[in-house]
């Protein structure tokens, strides 16, 4: 059974930056992800990472967000940058026994509980 424990959300100013962490205890392999739900929204595929190191981004992320992750540690971080208001939102790194990268929340099969990211103006 897979346990995700993510850490490192706050609450910072518009254009800082966050490093989010999911910590995976019986991860065995597969791609991992990070999502994030805003109040009153859809979950919303973040980034994803595949189980050969294939990246995607959601477009609202790319060039300010960057996954990656520790396979030695088990680890996956979501490094955040120029942070907005509108990516205020709880955060959930998510694992899938699949190797392929996607941004697919159906598609995964662990979650972690979540960290709250809030970006004031």
């Amino acid at each position: 059974q897979v346990q995700l424990v993510e850490s490192g959300g706050g609450s910072v100013q518009a254009g800082g930056s966050l490093r989010l962490s999911c910590a995976a205890s019986g991860y065995t392999g597969g791609a991992m992800a990070w999502f994030r739900q805003a109040p009153g929204k859809e979950l919303e595929g973040v980034a994803a990472i595949g189980s050969l190191g294939s990246t995607t981004y959601a477009d609202s992320v790319k060039g300010r967000f960057t996954i990656s992750r520790d396979t030695a540690k088990s680890t996956l971080y979501l490094q955040m940058n120029s942070l907005k208001p509108e990516d205020t939102a709880m955060y959930f790194c998510a694992v899938r026994l699949g190797n392929a990268a996607l941004l697919d929340a159906a598609g995964y099969n662990y979650w972690g509980q979540g960290t709250q990211v809030t970006i004031s103006s």
